[in-house]
């Protein structure tokens, strides 16, 4: 398994941590898991069995 970077919705600050580890925390709160972005659309079309299918980050700010 590849090394997970967390980021904190507060300050902004960034964690490399190894897998196992605890989900770290920053400003008395959890670090967020920063994913990849999408590198493949979402639909039916494109699906392909043989891909990937981890988390990505789809542009989309849920937050507001």
């Amino acid at each position: 398994m590849k090394k997970k970077t967390y980021s904190c919705s507060l300050c902004g600050k960034e964690k490399v941590v190894s897998p196992g580890e605890a989900v770290p925390e920053c400003c008395r709160q959890p670090m967020t898991l920063k994913l990849d972005k999408c590198t493949r659309p979402f639909v039916a079309e494109t699906a392909r069995n043989e891909a990937d299918d981890e988390p990505c980050d789809d542009g989309t700010d849920t937050s507001l």
